[in-house]
């Protein structure tokens, strides 16, 4: 059984930092690709970026590229997002979500939520200003 569990969430301020983890158990890591995504209240849940495990490519939605970074130990099974510069509007439940992923398949990671199988139980984010 696929399982993801988030985690790291808490109450920052404005301009704070937080590390949020996600470790994944039941696949194989190296197969799958990982996604952080945020629900803001009264909000639909949005896609703020990826990372293969297999290669470690990443891909960004955007907006966040620049506070926000991804990144993966494959020895833990656990993917981190560093997010820097907080702002009340990333204030959100954090879910971190898996899709498998073909071998040596070229295509980018994507952030779009259809794309994504396995859900984690979310962490909460408030960024009080």
């Amino acid at each position: 059984e696929v399982q993801l569990q988030a985690s790291g969430g808490g109450l920052v301020q404005v301009g704070g930092s937080l590390r949020l983890s996600c470790s994944a158990s039941g696949l194989s890591f190296d197969e799958y690709k990982i996604g952080w995504f945020r629900q803001a209240p009264g909000k639909g849940r949005e896609g703020i970026l990826c990372i293969k495990s297999e290669d470690g490519t990443t891909n960004y939605r955007g907006s966040e590229q620049g506070r926000f970074t991804i990144s993966i130990d494959n020895a833990k099974n656990t993917v981190y997002l560093q997010m820097n510069s907080l702002n009340p509007e990333d204030t959100a439940v954090y879910y971190c979500a898996a899709a498998y992923t073909a071998y040596l398949d070229p295509s980018p990671c994507g952030v779009e939520t259809y794309e994504y199988d396995y859900w984690g139980q979310g962490t909460q984010v408030t960024v009080s200003s």
